[in-house]
């Protein structure tokens, strides 16, 4: 399907032509790839350079004659060369990015609520937060501000370059898909904005009455009241019975405060998928939650230049250092895949190692790691790219 006018608009402005590889045989493109210039949420706050890689398509007429290899050296070694040290991406087949050392790093969570069965109990203040209508477009700056508030405490959220919010309120026909134009509510508490969501009512009746949804598009809020004040809005719109959402982060506060959440839906998909291009620097780029003083050897074929024994110490005072270590015995071996899945602190390296994906080589290094790459929120990331 064709996408709308505004949409090509958009688009066409954020993508970063430079950054782009395009694959012809004569004048038929037959490959693309691209990669966006994010900074990255890593845990501790720091927002590091990252490659967000996009846009990649093998013509049905030209698979399996390594193409897409082709055009993932090429980019690995162009992001390399941007000096970025982290490449992330979205898999609309989990099973292809795997082999060039992408790791699934974070979760989504997905709902279907029935809220003519499921109530809230909301916490106190909640009733002293005032949620009032406004234009998508028009609170786009107050959006932004809380977005930004939130960005640098949530691992795996985008720290959002200029224009990126516009995404956030296409409105188009076929973003509808029969549901109402985006609409838009703020949370205020003594003037000041709180917290924001975006949404689509999208009607249904049975013989019965009526049994509209609530399509959430996005949700942020920067206290628990505030938050609640949100939710409690969306699940008494007039007319709905049941509020869906997308991506939402699989430590969602809102399951702590349902009725009944064996009636919210629930299911988990994979989400943000990590590469570290620069295994040194994106290891002393994140803080650590406890102390680790650990060499590891990392396996990397793709990008034969972090293969190696890699010797990290951190404090829990967020100062890392990662230095290669060719003379000392490894405590821990893996490969670089495994280093991304873990690297936002969603996958705990124990469980990569009862996998038999991670090897424990000195007896105590496994606890050490995997406290240490922990984080106490679960990496999310909050719209796509």
């Amino acid at each position: 399907m064709e996408s709308a006018p505004e949409s090509r608009e958009l688009w066409q402005e954020l993508t970063e032509h430079e950054r782009c590889i395009g694959l012809w045989e004569g004048e038929t493109c037959v490959g693309t790839a691209g990669a966006y210039s994010f900074r990255l949420t890593v845990p501790g706050g720091a927002a590091v350079p990252t490659a967000g890689v996009t846009m990649v398509s093998v013509a049905g007429t030209h698979r399996r004659r390594g193409l897409l290899r082709s055009m993932m050296r090429r980019q690995l070694d162009d992001v390399r060369s941007w000096g970025e040290p982290l490449a992330v991406l979205t898999a609309s087949e989990p099973a292809i990015y795997g082999r060039f050392g992408y790791g699934a790093a974070t979760r989504a969570l997905n709902l279907d609520i029935d809220t003519s069965r499921v109530s809230l109990e909301v916490p106190p203040g909640t009733d002293g937060v005032r949620v009032r209508y406004t234009d998508p477009v028009a609170a786009l700056p107050a959006c932004e501000e809380v977005y930004g508030r939130l960005a640098a405490e949530r691992p795996g959220t985008p720290v959002r370059q200029p224009k990126w919010e516009r995404a956030a309120v296409v409105d188009t026909a076929q973003d509808r898909a029969g549901a109402s134009p985006l609409q838009c509510v703020l949370a205020e508490r003594d003037g000041e904005v709180t917290g924001y969501a975006t949404f689509r009512v999208r009607p249904d009746w049975d013989r019965a009455g009526p049994k509209g949804t609530v399509a959430l598009r996005d949700l942020a809020a920067l206290d628990p009241a505030s938050y609640a004040a949100l939710w409690r809005f969306l699940f008494g719109i007039d007319l709905t019975s049941t509020v869906e959402t997308g991506s939402r982060p699989v430590d969602e506060p809102l399951m702590h405060l349902v009725s009944d959440v064996r009636r919210c839906g629930a299911r988990v998909q994979d989400s943000l998928y990590v590469r570290l291009v620069e295994v040194g620097a994106a290891l002393e780029a994140r803080a650590y939650r406890t102390p680790v003083d650990v060499v590891l050897e990392v396996e990397d074929a793709f990008c034969p230049w972090n293969a190696g024994r890699w010797h990290l110490v951190a404090d829990a005072k967020g100062g890392a250092t990662c230095r290669r270590a060719p003379d000392r015995a490894p405590d821990l071996e893996l490969s670089v895949r495994e280093l991304g899945a873990a690297y936002l602190g969603g996958v705990p390296f124990a469980s990569l190692a009862a996998a038999g994906r991670v090897r424990e080589v000195r007896p105590g290094a496994l606890a050490e790691v995997s406290s240490a790459f922990s984080w106490h929120v679960e990496p999310w990331l909050p719209h796509g790219f």
